[in-house]
């Protein structure tokens, strides 16, 4: 029996000015499903997974997120985003990783993951502290509770971010670049959280320059370049693809099995 499809993308459109980022987009993502986009710079993977995320807008295409439509074209061939209800449905249902943390420095580790789950799916303070500190316990922070970002290796920082986002019972996990601001040697604390998200099925798409990571951990990868999708399949069919441009790009790591 097929899987679940709970992302779908089709045709999606985007530019800055006179610079087109994506041309005609089209992917989908099963429940369960762990896909890793990979791509030179300036590609538009980012891109993609903000439009997906409602922090940029798309110009044109359909996006349709857990049986919701975030967007489609009207007549005129123009992305037109759905009612405010809908989109907030749509937010609730997706987690958000970004490179950088963006924890709140104000604010303490439990703080800051109970801070969403208090205010926006009113939870009871009580609750949402237990479940927060279940989620630290899970990724080794619990002594870090009460400890501020700043107190914080990069890599704790970005394994609280990551419990932030769980902590709102997304039905995915967006990751954006989860490792790239970290040193080598805190960047296996962020993957090892990842791959055991991906043990207990969460579904989840890592745009990410871990190329090893990707071909271990992915059930598909997408292959993006110049603002369209080159390679979509498995790791072994796209790390051992004959397409020139996929070769030119994966050529220049070394690290793969």
């Amino acid at each position: 029996m097929e899987s679940e499809q709970i992302l779908k993308i089709c045709g999606i459109t985007k530019s800055f000015g006179e610079l087109s980022v994506l041309r005609d987009i089209s992917m989908s993502v099963s429940k369960g499903e762990v896909v890793s986009i990979i791509g030179p710079s300036g590609s538009g993977k980012s891109t993609l997974l903000r439009i997906v995320n409602q922090l940029e807008k798309a110009d044109g295409g359909e996006i349709d997120v857990c049986g919701h439509i975030l967007c489609r074209n009207d007549s005129a061939g123009n992305a037109e985003y759905s009612d405010k209800e809908t989109l907030k449905n749509i937010r609730l249902s997706i987690g958000l990783v970004f490179q950088s943390f963006h924890l709140f420095p104000h604010y303490n580790i439990l703080q800051n993951i109970t801070e969403a789950p208090i205010r926006v799916l009113h939870t009871v303070k009580e609750k949402a502290e237990d479940d927060a500190m279940k989620l630290l316990a899970k990724l080794g922070l619990d002594s870090k509770a009460k400890a501020y970002p700043y107190q914080l290796s990069g890599g704790q920082q970005q394994r609280a971010a990551i419990a932030r986002a769980l902590a709102m019972n997304p039905q995915m996990l967006f990751f954006d670049e989860p490792t790239s601001a970290l040193d080598p040697q805190l960047t296996g604390e962020v993957l090892k959280v990842i791959r055991e998200l991906a043990d207990e099925h969460m579904t989840m798409v890592v745009v990410t320059h871990e190329m090893a990571f990707a071909n271990e951990l992915s059930d598909r990868i997408v292959f993006m370049d110049e603002g369209i999708i080159i390679e979509n399949g498995s790791p072994e069919d796209v790390f051992s693809s004959e397409n020139e441009r996929t070769r030119q790009f994966l050529q220049h790591y070394s690290n793969l099995k």
